[in-house]
């Protein structure tokens, strides 16, 4: 009886022993459990610093494109030549004249983009100083097909974009002479954009846009603007409101 007790209390004692430690592993397994939170509760802002690091992405690059395109409308202001043909003396409805006509246009087209000038002067100037004259030299010239040489040495064609022409209608057409620039000049002329711009007292653009197409084929030819000699003598402020609307519109 004496050895049944003593393996009683053995086996009590042995049963105290494995409840203590079941408690304690279950402790251990809470305070594991607390640590592992504890350690993934920080790092929730670094996930939010993130998010906004690629929310933030978007707008840096849009930053940073823009910032690029800024030069690049510059260099079209710089990159652009005004070209035109004009003429002084006397002129149908505004008398004698100082600056012509064209002139006075393409020097706003000028100074409102930037551009550089180059005027279209006959190598022989042979065009009469009054009106009725001019008109009879201008229709000789369009029934001979003639091509009147120009002075001077064209800037380098390569190092423009934009390439705006003027001139006056003269018969429903460019001038003459105008043929002989586009002729000569239609290789470097390729690939550049060409604007048109007339001056005219009722006959608007004339055409300008599709016979200077017809002239330099590998070019593309613009939305062209035509303006009154009389307004380009007398209402300079309302031309130069009407310059800036069209070249706004061109994308200058």
């Amino acid at each position: 009886m004496k050895k049944q007790f003593v393996k009683a209390l053995i086996g009590m004692a042995l049963m105290t022993a494995l409840t203590a430690c079941g408690a304690s592993g279950a402790a251990g397994g809470s305070s594991a459990a607390a640590t592992t939170q504890a350690q993934t509760t920080p790092e929730a802002p670094a996930a939010a610093t993130e998010a906004q690091t690629t929310a933030e992405a978007p707008a840096a690059a849009t930053q940073a494109q823009t910032a690029a395109e800024a030069p690049a409308a510059a260099t079209q202001a710089q990159t652009a030549l005004v070209v035109y043909f004009s003429r002084t003396g006397e002129q149908y409805t505004v008398g004698v004249i100082e600056k012509g006509n064209t002139a006075i246009v393409a020097e706003i087209i000028a100074e409102e983009t930037g551009a550089d000038l180059f005027e279209v002067l006959p190598q022989e100037d042979y065009y009469p100083y009054t009106y009725d004259a001019l008109l009879d030299v201008a229709r000789q010239e369009q029934n001979d097909n003639a091509r009147p040489a120009y002075q001077g040495t064209v800037p380098d064609l390569s190092a423009y974009g934009t390439v705006f022409i003027g001139a006056p209608v003269w018969w429903g057409d460019w001038p003459m002479i105008m043929y002989t620039f586009f002729e000569e000049n239609a290789d470097a002329l390729a690939g550049k954009t060409l604007i048109p711009f007339s001056t005219h007292e009722g006959s608007g653009l004339s055409g300008f846009d599709s016979k200077l197409a017809g002239a330099c084929p590998d070019a593309t030819v613009g939305e062209g603007l035509a303006v009154r000699g009389n307004d380009a003598q007398n209402s300079q402020d309302s031309v130069r409101s009407s310059v800036t609307d069209w070249l706004s519109g061109l994308g200058f």
